[in-house]
């Protein structure tokens, strides 16, 4: 399945320290489709209580090697908690795949939700950079324009170091920084006016 990318695609939505939704407060959401009907993406800066070898093992796929077992498996957000989502480069060589990034984009980035992926990373075939995550985010038709109005969230363009190297504890502060913002200096984060 391929997917046009869309407006908001492609972005981070950064959590303002006042964001009080305990789904989101403190994160970083990449947005992977964005149109009239609402917005899907996928928190990548909180771990889940699996390890990649733990899902693994539950999807009955043996191999990795000891560093990809021992990745963690991300919380991708409360919609569909049951469901994985692979968020990787490398292209769309999988059975259910859709491009975040436009064919111009200078880092592709792609959301697959079938098993074949999975299957391949366990063999050493996998793409070279990919988060697994469970469940994602979502947002109903206007609801994400209207939280951005509402000054909830940031954004700020995505890049691979932010998403596939920098530690989970650091994408929150490192995402606003991107864009020129320190949350140190806001009242609400640092304890003080």
């Amino acid at each position: 399945m391929s997917v046009t990318p869309t407006p908001l695609a492609n972005q981070l939505l950064i959590a303002l320290p006042a964001l009080a939704d305990s789904n989101f407060a403190r994160s970083v959401a990449l947005i992977c489709q964005h149109d009239a009907d609402g917005a899907m993406g996928i928190v990548v800066n909180r771990a889940s209580e699996y390890t990649l070898g733990e899902v693994l093992g539950q999807m009955g796929l043996d191999g990795g090697d000891e560093s990809l077992r021992a990745r963690p498996v991300l919380a991708g957000g409360p919609v569909h908690p049951e469901r994985g989502f692979v968020l990787h480069d490398g292209g769309m060589h999988w059975d259910s795949t859709m491009a975040i990034t436009g064919p111009d984009a200078p880092e592709q980035l792609y959301l697959t939700t079938s098993r074949d992926i999975l299957e391949a990373m366990a063999r050493g075939e996998g793409p070279h950079n990919a988060i697994v995550a469970l469940g994602c985010a979502g947002w109903g038709s206007g609801q994400l324009e209207h939280e951005l109005t509402e000054n909830d969230w940031l954004t700020a363009p995505a890049d691979a170091e932010l998403l596939f190297e920098l530690p989970l504890d650091a994408r929150w502060q490192a995402a606003a920084g991107r864009i020129g913002v320190d949350f140190a200096y806001l009242a609400d984060y640092a304890g003080h006016a």
